[in-house]
């Protein structure tokens, strides 16, 4: 099983003892420099050459893209905060990639859900609006360079204003639905939704 870049009890946290309190952070967050990699099982290698996207609708229609499909489409430069479930955050990070507006485009859909599953089989659970209006990338390259394997490359969801776990790694589909349906780290105890302002970070919070 895959997994995304959090987890509790199940990863090695290793990150402690960092400096808190920010108005550029969310409660109970710190700085790092680094960009951690947290992982509970190994990476996938998957060569874009054999790599696929699809958005699957409710209704069962598929919408499919290759790699070079994927990079024939409109691209766009993104600086986003982002943050983690295990507390640490990364300031201005840089990506390029696809806006979910882009592929949703032509997809007719009446879905209220997403559920990312990525290379691995690791899943996620996301509200269709979050999303879109410019909320949601599948992303590409970071900080100028290819995606590297360990942080979601080829390709991964990058949706920062939620906790880091709802940016699947090594995305491979987003089915819509009507319903909600947990993901992998919903499904042992992390929140449904993962707003880092309002510290939703487990069952309850």
């Amino acid at each position: 099983m895959q997994v995304a870049d959090s987890s509790r009890g199940i990863v090695s946290r290793g990150f402690s003892g960092r400096p808190r309190g920010s108005a550029a952070l969310p409660p109970g967050q710190y700085v790092t420099p680094d960009f951690p990699v947290l992982s509970a099982g190994p990476t996938p290698r998957v060569r874009p050459e054999s790599w696929q996207l699809s958005i699957t609708t409710e209704t069962g229609a598929v919408h499919r893209w290759t790699w070079p499909q994927f990079l024939s489409l409109p691209a766009e430069s993104v600086v986003r905060d982002i943050h983690c479930v295990t507390t640490w955050s990364k300031l201005a990070t840089t990506w390029e990639g696809v806006s979910l507006d882009t592929l949703l485009a032509d997809v007719q859909t009446e879905a209220g859900y997403a559920l990312a599953t990525s290379y691995g089989d690791y899943t996620t659970n996301l509200p269709l609006a979050d999303l879109r209006n410019g909320k949601a990338w599948v992303v590409h390259r970071y900080d100028g360079q290819p995606l590297a394997p360990e942080h979601g490359g080829p390709a991964r969801l990058l949706v920062p204003h939620l906790y880091l776990w709802k940016s699947a790694k090594w995305i491979r589909d987003i089915a819509l639905r009507r319903e909600d349906k947990r993901g992998f780290w919903e499904n042992v105890g992390y929140h449904d939704y993962g707003d880092p302002w309002r510290e939703q970070r487990y069952w309850g919070d």
